[in-house]
């Protein structure tokens, strides 16, 4: 059988359509004679481009609203404009200097606040952009306040400075292009997928293996390091910056630049801004109401095309796009890799409590789970199971009690720090990462930090292909993950925790809305994971499917622990059947 794939294209062929329009795009000012004007407008458009593509990066792949990007901007320009003027410095000094001023405030910033997130995210970056234009404009003796600095010196390369405009847009247009590449490809490594990840959801990042806050901070702080490049280009090329440059309205305009040209493509940053910095000087002979024309051509752009202007082109580029086949036949078997017959249980709960103000939810659970065991945790609803595997997997923390994983006690630690133990999770609802492909999806679950796999791109995915073969969808590999029937997104789910080659496996309620063929291919997958030794530890309500499956029941009910034993014995337990049924039984009368 053979499925499709549209990474296996060379990458030159690939290249080969933008690296021609960028050059023709850079040497348009040598061919034809442009006015001084007009290049200061091309040089606007190239290093505000390079700052909006920070904004790619932190909203686009990540998902974090940032309203300061100005301010980083600003930090660049101001770098270069007093180092060179003020103290004297070389441009490229000075230029270092501001990047690395721009990175460490990103960072300082991102590490203090993305915590909070959502619109306390938005609040603080307004905070700091306010907080800095204030700087500029009082702090009089050092930034010159509302007078700027004029005089900033244009670098020089190999002895020969860029004084022409020309020369110098051509070193401003080589930095984009290296940044767009940059950007194009951050969402192939490891740190872009969980990037995107965390954009897509990232609750099922965490608990996958990644470390959103991280993430969030290593995006932030890239952003803040491309504004700080564009911001320290910008002052040499106009040779003078003042506080007005770098206020809270250019914050939302490189806001509105990368939302209006596409926040998910590098290229629909570039071409976003190219726009806004354009539509302005085209609208222009309509004279008194121009700026109004300008308003609601962005509001008519952006209303009717919600992925931006890149995102309709690449809807119709995806028409036309001719998929290589690749053999499934070739790729390997999938092999958890569980060694070792310790006979000590892989996990146990003492005591285990979770409150929430005067609602028990888990009270007082004490649980032994042995080794290569289906272990199922059943109960009425609302009889706190969910609660008990989120309390398992860190997404709660305990009110009282321990969790020993493997004699490691894990109470405290966060969910992405329990995956890399080995600790694998699906969810009752299903949460995937619905704009990325089923093969990516997987990824980021292959790549978590206790995988002993190849650092390298095709190592992870030859990883999650066999993780998709070994779960019967490796076909799909190239689907974007929305547009599968549900059953199989399910699949998709269990075949990322599989992908990180967990110990132990918490399945939440696997077989909920599958039919019936569905649920015995479920079971079917269930006992291949126990013949491989893998201990797995599921919430099911099919009691059918409990009963075919499981070594062992534990019932819960209003957060106690009711009955355990093998399935015979528990299901036919007075206590139990009462719980179900809504009885009071003799046995407890």
């Amino acid at each position: 059988m053979k499925s499709l794939s549209f990474r296996d294209k060379p990458l030159l062929k690939r290249l080969i359509a933008p690296v021609v329009l960028g050059v023709v795009i850079a040497f348009v000012p040598f061919v034809f004679q442009l006015s001084p004007y007009v290049l200061n407008i091309f040089m606007q458009a190239a290093t505000y481009s390079v700052a909006v593509l920070g904004m790619t990066v932190v909203l686009g792949y990540t998902g974090q609203l940032n309203l300061g990007q100005a301010a980083f901007f600003g930090i660049g320009a101001y770098a270069v404009g007093l180092g060179t003027v003020a103290i004297g410095l070389n441009f490229w000094i000075s230029l270092l200097l501001g990047i690395g001023v721009a990175t460490v405030a990103g960072f300082i910033l991102g590490l203090t606040t993305l915590r909070l997130g959502g619109h306390y995210l938005a609040m603080i970056t307004i905070c700091f952009q306010q907080i800095f234009d204030l700087v500029l404009v009082n702090w009089m003796s050092v930034t010159r306040g509302p007078d700027g600095i004029p005089g900033i010196a244009r670098p020089s390369i190999f002895g020969y400075v860029l004084a022409d405009d020309r020369a110098y847009l051509l070193l401003c247009m080589a930095v984009l292009y290296a940044t767009i590449y940059f950007v194009w490809r951050l969402p192939q490594t490891r740190t872009g997928r969980a990037m995107r990840a965390v954009r897509e959801n990232e609750l099922a990042a965490e608990v996958t293996g990644v470390d959103t806050l991280r993430v969030k901070v290593t995006a932030f702080t890239l952003s803040a390091t491309l504004a700080g490049i564009g911001g320290a280009f910008y002052a040499a090329g106009f040779a003078y910056i003042s506080p007005d440059n770098f206020n809270f309205a250019h914050s939302i305009e490189f806001l509105t630049m990368v939302l209006l040209g596409g926040a998910q493509s590098p290229f629909g940053g570039a071409i976003g801004t190219s726009l806004l910095i354009l539509l302005p000087e085209w609208l222009r002979f309509l004279k008194e109401v121009y700026l109004a024309a300008y308003g609601l051509a962005v509001i008519l752009i952006m209303v009717f095309l919600p992925t931006g202007i890149w995102g309709l082109v690449r809807s119709r580029m995806d028409k036309y796009k001719k998929p290589v086949p690749i053999d499934v036949d070739s790729i390997p078997a999938f092999d958890l890799k569980i060694t070792g017959n310790d006979p000590s249980p892989i996990l146990k709960l003492d005591d285990l409590k979770k409150h929430f103000g005067g609602v028990k939810a888990v009270d007082g659970i004490t649980l032994e789970i042995t080794r290569g065991t289906v272990h199922a945790l059943i109960g009425p609803n609302g009889s706190g199971k969910t609660t008990l595997l989120n309390v398992l997997n860190g997404i709660y923390k305990t009110t009282s009690g321990s969790v020993v994983f493997e004699g490691i006690d894990i109470t405290e630690k966060k969910p992405h720090e329990r995956a890399a133990l080995g600790i694998g999770r699906t969810f009752q609802n299903i949460r995937l990462f619905p704009t990325m492909s089923v093969v990516e999806n997987v990824m980021v679950g292959a790549q978590r930090g206790n995988n002993s796999i190849e650092a390298g791109s095709e190592a992870l995915r030859e990883c999650a292909l066999s993780a998709l073969k070994f779960v019967g969808i490796s076909d799909k590999a190239e689907l974007i993950v929305q547009n599968l029937p549900y059953g199989h997104q399910r699949l998709v789910e269990i075949a990322r925790a599989l992908a990180g080659h967990p110990k132990f496996l918490l399945l939440d309620e696997p077989a909920a809305g599958l039919n019936q063929t569905e649920k015995k291919e479920l079971g079917d997958l269930l006992k291949r994971l126990r013949g491989h030794g893998l201990t797995v530890f599921l919430i099911e309500h099919d009691i059918g499917l409990i009963e075919q499956i499981s070594d062992k029941i534990t019932v819960l009910n209003f957060g106690k622990k009711i009955a355990e034993g093998d399935p015979a014995y528990v299901l036919r337990h007075p206590d139990v059947i009462a719980a179900y049924l809504g009885e009071t039984s003799h046995a407890t009368a």
